[in-house]
């Protein structure tokens, strides 16, 4: 890693704007970069390990559970295009700092939370300044980091930050969990920020492009999401008559056909639409919404169905999970090497298949599966599969892409992944509860009430509902799996990727 100390020149925002400074602290400035990525990426799974432990702590109900990992998620891929856009205005360096400090102060805002109504309004700014942190640390690496060797280590290090925090999220979040209080998952996020932050005066300031921010189309396509959302929890929850219900879809589709109208007549629109003109590229952003939605249901529903089912603590869940993290490394290096030699279908569509097929296995769980002879091979099928899937699509999206909207395109997939999982985990939790509470009304409700009461024949009873609704989910994720299969058959066309061609960094968690 390089590791230049000489001083020329000696005030780091001295250096011409637009090139990354002679003489930086290069290994120093990757360490900072490096970090804001981890802690980021780490968020997006750190939480969920402590879901069973909010939910008994703060009295969540299961409807309302999935608003502390969606409220991040559409938070974070609604804003990241206006966040990477914001640092291309009114810079990086500065933006950057905005966003870690918005992230860290809500990371203490979601730690001290008393209730779920503070806990998601922490998780939302925690997704405003991963919006804001994330795409501007990427343009910081081409900003600090000359071409070449050191510009390349810094991308490997950066892309290595995303798979790394999803398997250290998993496993931190359940030490702290078990060994402190769930709280500790938001307060570990303290020390990180400040260490950041401190450090960001080693960074260089590139030169500000011209233009304006589309704030409107952040508002509509945002708050379009989000009533979308809501209204699918709510239908699940009160039921799809319910006025309130109706409200909100309607307000959903009012703003999303604003937001869609106003990117075609505004002079900076947040999302070119020019970029779905190419079947291959708009066939990937699909198929990303579909993996989205169903790497976020294997995360969501497998914790808790080890945890309230099987009774694991939140640090052996977080090890159950290592097959998933060896499995998704594993395939993703090998789909990186096939892509040179296969079009981006041959890789996808197995993959996807091999997906599906570990979405199906885990719809077979039952209240007594053994780990070692379903739940592992079950994990490290669905990996193979995802990860075999996650680096085509990436090249896809990107690939003939002009210049001027490389970085937006590489956005993009992020974002696509963030809302996909975010709409897929609000249907697949309504049907999951409604398939539980089909079997025995109010199921999670008995389910921890039988716990405290100390009556087993009752909580084996709502187990097996809670059960049946985690398999129910499960089924239609692996249907989901299918869906993104028939896209990438149909609409992706491309030929094999050139040897030259890199991928922008997606977050696999």
């Amino acid at each position: 890693m390089p590791t230049d100390s000489t001083t020329t020149p000696a005030d780091p925002e001295s250096a011409p704007p637009g090139e990354a400074p002679r003489g930086r602290h290069l290994g120093l400035a990757l360490v900072v970069i490096a970090a804001a990525q981890l802690m980021v990426v780490l968020d997006g799974t750190i939480t969920n390990i402590a879901l069973p432990s909010i939910q008994t702590d703060l009295d969540v109900s299961a409807s309302n559970l999935s608003w502390i990992v969606n409220a991040y998620a559409l938070a974070f891929g609604g804003l990241l295009l206006l966040g990477g856009r914001a640092g291309d205005l009114f810079g990086r360096r500065r933006m950057f700092r905005i966003g870690i400090t918005v992230f860290t102060l809500a990371s203490v805002l979601g730690g001290l939370a008393p209730n779920e109504e503070l806990l998601i309004g922490a998780r939302i700014l925690q997704g405003i300044g991963a919006s804001i942190s994330a795409p501007t640390a990427l343009s910081l690496i081409a900003t600090n980091f000359p071409e070449g060797k050191p510009r390349n280590k810094a991308m490997g290090v950066y892309a290595a930050m995303a798979g790394l925090g999803s398997t250290v999220g998993l496993l931190l979040g359940g030490v702290l969990t078990d060994y402190l209080d769930w709280r500790w998952v938001f307060f570990v996020n303290i020390p990180i920020g400040v260490a950041v932050l401190t450090g960001t005066k080693v960074l260089a300031e590139g030169e500000r492009n011209t233009g304006r921010l589309d704030v409107p189309g952040a508002v509509t396509g945002t708050g379009g999401l989000i009533a979308l959302v809501y209204g699918i929890t709510r239908g699940g929850q009160d039921g799809w008559t319910d006025t309130l219900t109706l409200a909100f879809f309607g307000v959903a589709v009012v703003l999303l056909v604003l937001f869609l109208v106003l990117q075609v007549r505004t002079t900076h629109p947040m999302l070119p639409l020019r970029l779905f003109r190419d079947r291959n590229r708009a066939g990937s952003y699909a198929t990303m919404l579909f993996l989205g939605a169903g790497m976020f249901a294997t995360f969501y529903f497998l914790t808790l169905y080890m945890q309230q089912i099987l009774g694991y603590s939140p640090v052996k869940t977080g090890f159950a999970y290592l097959p998933f993290s060896f499995g998704m490394g594993m395939a993703a290096g090998i789909s990186s090497k096939l892509v040179a030699r296969l079009a981006p279908r041959q890789i996808a569509g197995p993959g996807l298949v091999v997906g599906a097929a570990g979405m199906f296995w885990f719809s077979r769980l039952e209240p007594g599966s053994s780990y070692a002879t379903h739940l592992m091979p079950a994990m490290f099928v669905t990996a193979l599969g995802l990860g075999m899937s996650f680096v085509p699509m990436t090249l896809g999206a990107v690939s003939g892409v002009r210049d001027q909207d490389s970085g937006i395109a590489s956005a993009l997939l992020n974002t696509a992944q963030q809302i996909g999982g975010a709409l897929g985990l609000a249907v697949l939790t309504t049907i999951s509860t409604y398939a539980a509470n089909d079997r025995l009304p109010q199921a999670a409700g008995t389910f921890y009430r039988a716990i405290a009461m100390r009556d087993f024949a009752t909580v084996a009873k709502a187990g097996e509902a809670l059960t049946h609704g985690y398999t129910t989910a499960f089924a239609v994720a692996a249907s989901l799996f299918v869906g993104g299969l028939l896209i990438t058959v149909f609409a992706i066309n491309a030929k094999k990727q050139n040897h030259g061609e890199s991928a922008p960094t997606a977050h696999l968690g």
